[in-house]
């Protein structure tokens, strides 16, 4: 019975992050034979196939929406408001492409992001003028997505990495990056500190950045009943930003709640999205 629960909970959770082809595209992305971009014992494969993914996922949204321009481009073009999971299933099938598929499929789903980057322009409220091809924009998103998917894994993932290995994983991240057309990727951690800390002074808080995370933190598109699971996950990723995001965002800090509930939250989330997801010992391949 309760094998059961797993696997539909896990089918249920896999449909919505991957979407309806999801199994066809897991099956082509890991069967299929050929040299990857990154081998098997790379960091990048442990981090993105934790369950700290879904609170990193949603802080790096919370991060990225500071900077004007690349808020900006996700409100006017990305339609997260009217097709949040097709945005999340078109994110979550790029990083799985990129991270564990064929050297060929990798540049192929790179190419097809830098397609529709070419057509993503237009300028802010302000009159200020924006192109999603921009190395310096891009280099923003990188940034900010490798910082929060790296600050979750810390925290929540099944099996932390030494500094090494989160030097490794920044590397990694850097060649997707460079395909992508970011100018210089950070390469270790401490490069990436430095990049974020010199795009501080151009991040604002924009009624677009504030509507973001209002949809993102109190307004998702989900069922009533689930909304206090993701509630949890959408907690732990404030708790993971930067304190001067925090602040900018006006998502003050509660120490005592927490660290007595909000953390524990997180982990026991993370443990049970880790659960559903992973196919019972009997059933894997061999």
């Amino acid at each position: 019975m309760l094998t059961l629960v797993r696997e539909r909970l896990g089918r249920a959770l896999f449909r919505r992050v991957a979407g309806p082809d999801g199994p066809a595209t897991r099956a082509r992305i890991h069967r299929t034979p050929g040299p990857r971009w990154f081998e098997p014992d790379r960091p990048i494969r442990v981090v993105h196939g934790d369950a700290s993914m879904f609170i990193g996922g949603l802080s790096a949204l919370l991060l990225q929406s500071l900077h004007p321009l690349a808020m900006a481009a996700v409100a006017g073009h990305s339609g997260y408001r009217g097709d949040p999971w097709g945005r999340l299933q078109r994110t979550s099938t790029f990083l799985a492409v990129t991270t564990y598929g064929t050297a060929p499929d990798a540049q192929q789903a790179v190419d097809i992001v830098r397609h529709i980057h070419e057509g993503i322009r237009g300028t802010t409220a302000g009159g200020v003028p924006y192109h999603a091809t921009d190395p310096h924009l891009l280099g923003w998103v990188h940034a900010a997505e490798t910082d929060s998917f790296l600050r979750a894994h810390e925290r929540f993932g099944a099996h932390p990495l030494d500094p090494a290995g989160y030097d490794g994983y920044v590397a990694d991240t850097a060649r997707v990056a460079e395909a992508l057309g970011v100018s210089d990727p950070p390469r270790d951690r401490r490069e990436l500190c430095e990049r974020l800390t010199a795009y501080r002074h151009e991040l604002r808080t924009t009624p677009e950045a504030r509507a973001a995370a209002r949809f993102l933190l109190f307004r998702p598109p989900l069922p009533l009943a689930v909304r206090p699971f993701y509630g949890g996950l959408a907690a732990n990723a404030v708790v993971l930003l930067p304190p001067w995001a925090r602040g900018m965002l006006w998502l003050p800090r509660v120490p005592v709640v927490e660290d007595l509930a909000v953390r524990p939250t997180g982990q026991a989330l993370t443990r049970t999205i880790r659960w559903v997801m992973t196919p019972p010992r009997e059933s894997r391949p061999t």
